[in-house]
């Protein structure tokens, strides 16, 4: 299910000029904030946040989102990256003229099964990196960029566990 781009498609940044590009945004968000990249810390907040509305009591106990139970989360410096990466995606791909709703690989496995895999795919991420104490971006990038060895046991097994996930499921 796809919906074409528009006509003036441009083409992808060569891979060497978007790493330079990521570096300097790293960089830049080190001197600016004092924080590095990262996105998981957002939906942990924002977890905190709506589970005060459902239960604050319980979410208050918490041992981990008890510490995050305070304020809105839109007064985290983390909460505005992750809707500037959302909003700066979506402006370039309209820039680039590739903007397209669509499901990836839906034709190869049908688009229902690629979204329940999909959704799975993103919950286990999103445990795995919360249990990581970081995303890929939180603690492979900026861990990586301090010198962290965390984040280089973390970008192996990450790499790792991909090739052998692309293996067993080839075409997912």
């Amino acid at each position: 299910m796809s919906l074409p781009t528009s006509g003036n498609v441009k083409p992808f940044w060569s891979p060497l000029v978007a790493g330079i590009a990521l570096g300097l945004v790293l960089l830049l968000t080190f001197v600016l904030t004092g924080h590095g990249l990262g996105a998981t810390g957002a939906t942990t907040r924002l977890t905190a946040f709506l589970g005060m509305q459902a239960a604050p009591a319980a979410t208050q106990a918490n041992a981990y989102l008890g510490p995050m139970t305070q304020g809105n989360p839109l007064a985290s410096w983390i909460s505005w990256q992750v809707l500037g990466v959302a909003f700066g995606a979506l402006l370039a791909a309209r820039l680039a003229g590739r903007f397209a709703w669509q499901i990836d690989a839906s034709r190869a496995v049908g688009p229902r099964r690629r979204l329940i895999a999909a959704l799975a795919g993103g919950a286990a991420a999103g445990f795995g990196a919360r249990v990581a104490a970081g995303c890929t971006s939180g603690l492979g990038l900026s861990g990586a960029a301090t010198l962290a060895v965390s984040a280089f046991v973390f970008l192996a097994a990450f790499f790792i566990a991909g090739i052998i996930m692309q293996r067993l499921i080839k075409g997912v």
